[in-house]
Order: C-alpha cells, then structure tokens, then sequence
C-alpha cells in the first residue's frame, strides 16, 4: 500500500476441527500475484490468490470456504481434515 499498489487481505475468519492457521491469519496479496503471510500453510494458497485476484478486479470483496470431503481430496482442500472461512477485500 505504501508504493500505491492496491492489494487484497484474506482473513481466516472461522476454523472447524483441525486448521493449520488460526482465525484472524493474514495473506495479502497484491495485482501481481506477489503474497506475504498464510492462510493455511500452504493448502489452499493458490486458490486464495485466485481468488484475490477477482476481487482486486471487481471490487466485490468473497466469502471462501475450504475443506476435505473424500470425492474432493485430491482437489483444492486441508489435508489436515478440518475446514476454514476465509474473507477476502480490497484495500487501498
């Protein structure tokens, strides 16, 4: 934000079971795809960034939600078995 560049902070803002990050846990990410900070440790980065991504486009600030389910485990999700809410807006 200081070099003016917009950027997106997703937020943990709910865990069930087993997370690897708590909630209130940071990743910004800027319109480059540059990041700083963890939502999971890693699990379910890429589609965060992603995600971001639209929302520094549009605007409209997401609602995401990851977990494991046996059809889905090969797929974007938390090996670890629980689930998370993550919150992703633009600021600046």
């Amino acid at each position: 934000m200081k070099e003016g560049r917009e950027v997106a902070i997703a937020t943990v803002v709910e865990t069930w079971g087993s997370a690897p990050r708590p909630t209130g846990a940071h990743l910004v990410i800027d319109g480059e795809g540059n990041f700083e900070g963890s939502v999971s440790g890693g699990c379910v980065e890429g589609a965060v960034i992603a995600d971001a991504m639209d929302v520094l486009h549009s605007g409209e600030p997401k609602m995401l939600e990851f977990g494991v389910a046996d059809e889905t485990a090969w797929q974007v999700g938390l090996s670890c078995g629980g689930k998370i809410r993550v919150y992703v807006e633009r600021v600046g």
